[in-house]
């Protein structure tokens, strides 16, 4: 039979005790680490480090970036990881010129703020005080006295609400191109038509149409103009058919007869 071997227990003991130190060892270092941890969260939230560092606007135009910040409630004081990207979104959200807004959080502690807007379709007139009218119908505070519309129409001798939110659906749907050639929209029925309109645009010409198919009868007023010599001005009719009427053409016919 084979001998067994024996290990002396005065030979175990050293290499248990230095088990036992490694052992130790190793949770202590695990202690200290976790203390050092918990030692570096509580400086970086009580120092400026956990601060925001910079905070980005973009895509706004006629609301300022002071506005949306303000309305945000974010700054550079803001601890970052209390930014709530949906808290910001909804209050943002509550500005009549914002029709959507995404919050994106970055490295390192960097917060990117992206906003579209409602497109302005017109100014409302109203005892010489212009009222910015958005695409959605609302109708914004008045423009300042020094303040002049720009990019879109004026909108005169509207009395009726509803027809003036169908207004601002029809003028959302046309290339940005023609809504700056068009300088005033005025409300003109008459008894044929209670949605008739007279359009002054700002090349000299005159447009008469109706609130229905207003958009796609308007689409078709660069090609009916590309017709017409450089001299000649008028007024277009733009309805079931289409006739365009120079504006010398009846002072001739009266002079014929």
């Amino acid at each position: 039979m084979d001998k067994v071997k024996v290990v002396k227990i005065e030979d175990r003991i050293p290499k248990l005790k230095e088990h036992r130190k490694q052992k130790a060892n190793r949770r202590l270092i695990y202690y200290l680490s976790f203390f050092f941890l918990l030692l570096l969260v509580v400086v970086y939230f009580q120092s400026d480090l956990s601060h925001v560092k910079k905070i980005t606007v973009s895509g706004n135009y006629f609301v300022t970036d002071n506005e949306i910040l303000e309305k945000s409630k974010i700054s550079t004081k803001t601890k970052y990881l209390n930014v709530s990207e949906e808290e910001i979104m909804e209050r943002l959200e509550d500005i009549s010129e914002v029709s959507s807004v995404s919050i994106q959080k970055k490295f390192f502690n960097q917060v990117v703020i992206k906003v579209s807007e409602f497109q302005r379709v017109g100014y409302f007139r109203k005892e010489n005080v212009y009222y910015p009218m958005l695409q959605n119908g609302k109708m914004l505070e008045p423009l300042k006295k020094n303040e002049r519309p720009v990019n879109a129409p004026v909108i005169v001798s509207w009395k009726d609400p509803e027809q003036l939110e169908m207004m601002a659906q029809e003028l959302q749907k046309l290339p940005e191109g023609i809504i700056h050639r068009i300088s005033e929209i005025t409300h003109t029925p008459s008894s044929n038509s209670s949605n008739q309109l007279t359009l002054f645009m700002t090349d000299g010409n005159k447009v008469v149409t109706s609130i229905s198919k207003f958009s796609e009868r308007l689409t078709a007023y660069p090609s009916l103009v590309s017709e017409l010599k450089p001299e000649e001005k008028g007024t277009f009719y733009l309805g079931i058919s289409t006739r365009f009427e120079r504006y010398n053409q009846v002072e001739e016919s009266n002079e014929k007869n």
